[in-house]
């Protein structure tokens, strides 16, 4: 799958399930690095998470994150400390960045979609 093909695979996923998946280990969640932004990689299950737990990253854990909770919590948290969100990164570090804002704008809609079904 493209950038934008697993972004879509991700928004299905995390808003089905009401959950996302993050990599922690003993200093907090896992961290990517671009050019311009410090990012947190989110996946949409744990299977996809734990994948990514190899080479320097092999004593991370997945941790399911609700999305109520990423809505109370995170969206600001993120916000304030100035990061943004890698959605379902490839194995090559490869993901479409989103803003904490336009990533909850992003499930929300898709939950509203959902809700109309």
């Amino acid at each position: 799958m493209d950038d934008a093909q697993r972004a879509a695979y991700f928004l299905n996923e995390a808003v089905s399930q009401s959950e996302l998946w993050i990599l922690t280990d003993e200093h907090g969640c896992v961290m990517l690095n671009t050019e311009d932004e410090d990012c947190v990689p989110v996946w949409p299950n744990k299977e996809f998470a734990q994948a990514w737990a190899t080479d320097g990253w092999e004593a991370c854990q997945p941790e399911a994150i609700s999305l109520d909770k990423w809505f109370s919590r995170w969206t600001h948290g993120l916000t304030d400390d100035e990061l943004a969100i890698v959605v379902f990164p490839s194995q090559d570090e490869q993901g479409l960045i989103f803003y904490p804002d336009e990533l909850e704008h992003e499930l929300k809609q898709k939950q509203h979609s959902n809700n109309k079904r």
